[in-house]
């Protein structure tokens, strides 16, 4: 007997999000659509595939945007947020990473990892990912 259960993976995507720049998709909702589970996000204008110009600051509201248009494609937004994780290249980029991030979230924010990495792509200084969960 297989045991294996047979879980729904439904792929999410917008346009308005920089494409994948690997085999993996932007979001997969699974459970009839109860998660989300939303790919890295760099700081790419979607517009122009290039990295976005300035600091940390501003690489994080456009990772924060890319999140953005992606939640919206599964019709939610940050307030279904529950968990997300912050790659910075250097964590003395850590207040001001969390200062622009922090106004994306209203009342609690989710749970989140922050984490030191070497190296991301296209050097960007920042990549953020997170669960979403839709309203019962």
């Amino acid at each position: 007997m297989d045991r294996r259960l047979a879980v729904t993976r439904t792929p999410l995507h917008s346009d308005k999000a920089p494409k994948a720049i690997g085999p993996y998709s932007q979001a997969i909702e699974v459970g009839g659509g109860r998660m989300v589970f939303l790919s890295g996000q760099t700081p790419i204008d979607p517009a122009t595939g290039e990295l976005v110009a300035g600091d940390v600051r501003a690489q994080t509201e456009r990772a924060m945007e890319n999140l953005r248009e992606v939640l919206a494609a599964g019709g939610l937004d940050f307030s279904h947020v529950v968990r997300c994780g912050v790659f910075l290249v250097d964590m003395g980029d850590f207040a001001a990473m969390n200062e622009a991030y922090g106004r994306y979230f209203q009342g609690t924010p989710p749970a989140r990892t922050t984490v030191e990495v070497r190296g991301l792509p296209k050097g960007a200084r920042v990549e953020i990912d997170c669960i979403a969960v839709t309203p019962d």
